[in-house]
């Protein structure tokens, strides 16, 4: 434990980040999840530097991530993570990731297990390393947004970007 608390000490305090709702449906003023993940990471200490609202279409989704990979470190995408046909994020930026971060998967899954139950495996939430950036993929859901933030995220974020420019 002391080895993580030595980490996290040296771990920058403000991170640069990207918030991209993916959906066919929401508009700025229907986006509840992306004002969540936007709010919440500008209140742990963050900087938003990157928005934006997508179709649930391939391209638009590597335009945006390309996008926001210009200026932020880390990138949080909400939507399209589902069984739906239309749902093509986990898809699209699987195979433009340089490291998967299986971990992520696995414990926002096992949180979510514990709120709604077997429904959770139908989560196909990511993170991993897209060209030096931290990618987190999250379902549109604002409570899943919010347990994948305060829970997870959060707690590692300026962690994990001191790691990866060691």
């Amino acid at each position: 434990m002391a080895a993580v608390e030595e980490h996290k000490a040296h771990a920058p305090k403000s991170v640069k980040c990207a918030v991209i709702t993916i959906s066919d449906s929401r508009t700025e003023a229907t986006d509840e999840s992306g004002k969540i993940l936007r709010q919440a990471i500008l209140d742990a200490g963050h900087k938003i530097l990157f928005t934006a609202i997508v179709k649930d279409d391939a391209k638009a989704i590597e335009e945006a991530i390309e996008q926001a990979s210009w200026t932020c470190e880390a990138i949080v995408t909400n939507g399209g993570t589902g069984l739906g046909p239309r749902d093509v994020t986990i898809e699209t930026l699987k195979p433009h990731l340089d490291k998967i971060l299986p971990g992520f998967g696995e414990l926002f899954r096992v949180l979510s297990y514990k709120d709604i139950g077997s429904a959770a495996m139908l989560s196909g939430a990511l993170a991993g390393v897209y060209k030096t950036r931290l990618l987190f993929c999250l379902p549109g859901s604002p409570a899943a947004c919010i347990l994948a933030l305060k829970s997870l995220i959060l707690p590692e974020l300026g962690h994990a970007i001191g790691v990866m420019n060691r």
